[in-house]
């Protein structure tokens, strides 16, 4: 469609006509049509959960405290759903989580606190708050000093808690690990570079030859996890996609090796790692 000036209507399906004609001008602006568009779905979702509260008997005696298991349940599936590479399996399951804050902050609202629209503001004017490099004159050249610059922004604001502040001890290990090297990177302690981090990687592998114990071993993973923060890579995540592709392939090997014939489970380790390393080899 040839470029124009279009007039639309201030609404959700507004936004829809006008994402899909990139040469049209719209009245109002795209990004105003976007906001309300958002504005009005994130509404509709807050009018459904105050609707269960209400209705549904499951979620009327439901608490804080009994929602936030399945609301960690939910973070693991975005991992999850990322992981897999997935649009519309990752477009599910950040709903399922938004969902999950959305009925948080109804419960709040019970209470008497925040309201979903001051618990959004809050973490805009947050947000604002720890990105000088957009909203103000600070300068941040790459990813890692944006983290940096967070990092400092959130110990200026909570002076009295030290280095290892909002450190839950609840988190995954591998989330526990890669937080609290973050939070000593704010105080200027990590590896420059990925170079650094691997040469630790080493020593540490070259330790646990020595003596492959509880302790040395630990190391090693928290090495690793240092060598994925200095390369950009969510240790979390890289380690659940390699365990879905080890799935994968030891699947793969267990169907190859039943195609010819044999019981993968009852097969010795020599053969059973002959099917895995033809399985991995397969596009």
């Amino acid at each position: 469609m040839p470029a124009g000036v279009v007039i639309l209507a201030p609404d959700a399906e507004a936004h829809a006509i006008a994402r899909d004609l990139p040469g049209a001008i719209t009245l109002p602006s795209r990004d105003a049509l976007r906001a309300r568009a958002i504005g009005a779905r994130v509404a509709e979702l807050a009018v459904v959960a105050t609707r269960l509260r209400a209705e549904c008997p499951w979620d009327r005696v439901q608490t804080a405290v009994t929602i936030v298991p399945h609301t960690v349940e939910e973070a693991f599936e975005v991992a999850e759903a990322v992981a897999s590479g997935d649009p519309a399996h990752q477009a599910d399951e950040i709903g399922d989580l938004l969902f999950q804050s959305v009925f948080l902050a109804a419960l709040l609202e019970e209470d008497g606190h925040a309201d979903l629209a001051t618990v959004a503001r809050g973490q805009a004017d947050k947000l604002i708050s720890r990105h000088p490099h957009v909203y103000g004159d600070r300068a941040a050249a790459d990813a890692g000093a944006v983290v940096d610059i967070w990092e400092q922004r959130k110990r200026a604001e909570r002076p009295d808690q030290g280095i290892f502040h909002e450190l839950p001890p609840g988190l995954p290990a591998l989330a526990y690990a890669a937080k609290a090297q973050k939070r000593a990177a704010s105080a200027g302690f990590a590896f420059p570079d990925v170079a650094a981090a691997l040469d630790k990687l080493d020593e540490e592998v070259g330790e646990v030859r020595a003596d492959p114990g509880q302790h040395e071993v630990g190391d090693v993973i928290f090495a690793a996890v240092a060598v994925a923060r200095a390369a950009g890579v969510d240790p979390e995540i890289a380690v659940r996609a390699a365990a879905a592709r080890f799935r994968e392939r030891v699947e793969g090997a267990a169907r190859m090796a039943a195609e010819a014939g044999e019981d993968f489970e009852s097969l010795p380790p020599g053969a059973q790692l002959e099917w895995y390393a033809r399985s991995r080899a397969r596009p």
